[in-house]
């Protein structure tokens, strides 16, 4: 069982990691281009736009906490 334990704790390390919107937003993601897949509308461009709005969120976000956090 402590295997078990261990091998699902690196898995949600791995994927999930430090911040667990993105984890949520990749998987939206991947939704997303199968929902328009299955209408029949083309999907290649919905990830890599997706990707870069979410990298750049994430980035924004984390500097507007540690500029927050800096005294002045």
């Amino acid at each position: 069982m402590r295997y078990l334990r261990a091998f699902g704790a690196f898995w949600w390390d791995f994927i999930v990691g430090d911040e667990p919107l993105l984890a949520i937003g990749a998987v939206l993601i991947v939704a997303a281009a199968a929902a328009l897949v299955a209408l029949g509308w083309p999907a290649w461009w919905l990830p890599p736009v997706a990707v870069v709005l979410l990298l750049v969120w994430s980035v924004v976000r984390a500097t507007r906490s540690t500029m927050d956090k800096s005294p002045r």
